[in-house]
Parts: C-alpha cells; structure tokens; sequence
C-alpha cells in the first residue's frame, strides 16, 4: 500500500494513499491518527483524516519535519501489514429518520425520472443498506458517505444553490450526505432528517464521525414533523 509524505503548510505533515479509498484504508488512517495523538501528545494541536490522507497539525514551533517524517513511515508501514489487528473502537450503526417528499426534496421526482426509477424504488435503494463515512468537510458536521447503489448514481446540479436548508438529504456521483446547516451546495435533495447533526453545545458537536456506519430510515409526515422538521409553505 504505497503512500508519500510530505508538507503541507508551515506548521503540519500529510500522509496520503496512493490507493482508492476503502473502508480497510479509513480505519488504518484512524488508527494512524490514535496513534499520532498518543504519541505526539500536546505538541499536536488538531489532526484530520481524508478519503486517503491523514494530516498533521503541530503548535508553533513544534514541529520537526525529518522526525515526524520517520515516524509517519514507520508506523504507517506497520498498520499497513496485513497481520495488524487494528485497535478499531466497536461503534453502532448510525439511524438517520428521513422524509423523502417532494414537499421537502425538489429534486426527487426528476432524480427518479433521470434514473428510470419509481419514487418508491428510489426510496428503497437509497435507505437499504448503511453507508460508511469516509471523511468529513465543507462544512462543521458534514460527512461524505458511501458508497450508492450503482443504480443511484447521478451528477451534482449544473448551477449550485445558493441556500440548501439544514437537513437536506442529498446524492451526487457515489456519495449521500446530510447537510448539516443552511449552506449552498450542489448535490440532489432527495428527501429531509429532521435530526440536529452538529451543535456547538453538544459533546461531540458532531452526530456522524469518520468511520460511522450510518442507515436513512424512511418516515411519514407527520413523524418527521414530530420530530422538528418543517415544510416550507409555497
């Protein structure tokens, strides 16, 4: 499993895959992260795990290239060993309720008809099987998830909105998310989770993590509704 190590920016290291991402190299790359967290202790101010690179952030001052370097290679190389048993917390499926409506989701209909499918199959496909978080970004809470049914499989929008409400359930290319506030973005909504995903008061102020298992649940109106979720009258 070959990888290259280098800079990136003044004060942190990267470590990146030359491989496609997988669950196996996700829980390698969160291994690595532990481990760096252990051993670097104070000196490590934050740490950040992508779909094939794991990234290293050091305070002022701290940081010493060649032996961070050493030690990136070293450790690395062990994980990668396939007699490695990795030291892998046991986490339980992540439930996600959704309402997949038109009502909420208005891209959902032309999805369907884009990919020859019932709303009802669509339904089916995108809630019958969990979902493993690869990485999170592009905004505080989102995770990208994956991987979708090959039947699934659609392009983002031509033109980005410009606002995409908190808790719209989206798909693009391979990948389903959650966006977890108000924010443009361009990926097809095809239904509402009426589930708070980040706060800032909470411990963690993230409900999905790197290397969650994650499953949508479909729910009826008035379940969605009792749980928070709006419709925005038009």
């Amino acid at each position: 499993m070959p990888f290259t190590i280098g800079p990136a920016g003044d004060s942190a290291m990267r470590l990146s895959f030359q491989e496609a991402p997988s669950p196996r190299l996700t829980q390698i790359l969160l291994q690595l992260q532990r481990t760096a967290q252990r051993y670097f202790l104070e000196s490590l101010s934050d740490s950040v795990v992508g779909y094939a690179t794991l990234t290293l952030f050091f305070t002022p001052l701290s940081l010493q290239r060649d032996q961070v370097t050493v030690w990136l290679e070293k450790t690395a190389l062990s994980l990668c060993d396939a007699r490695q048993v990795l030291d892998t917390p046991s986490t339980e499926t992540v439930v996600l309720p959704v309402f997949y409506d038109p009502a909420v989701a208005p891209d959902l209909i032309s999805v369907a008809d884009e990919l020859g499918l019932t709303i009802d199959a669509l339904i089916t496909l995108h809630s019958a099987t969990p979902y493993f978080a690869f990485a999170t970004g592009f905004a505080p809470g989102f995770c990208y998830l994956g991987t979708l049914d090959s039947r699934l499989k659609t392009q983002r929008l031509s033109t980005p909105r410009l606002r995409v409400p908190a808790g719209a359930v989206a798909i693009a290319d391979q990948q389903t998310a959650v966006y977890p506030c108000e924010s443009p973005g361009g990926w097809q909504i095809i239904g509402a989770c009426p589930v708070t995903l980040f706060d800032m008061a909470a411990t963690p102020a993230s409900k999905l993590a790197v290397g969650d298992s994650v499953r949508f649940e479909s729910i009826d109106e008035r379940t969605y509704r009792a749980l928070g979720g709006q419709i925005c009258e038009r």
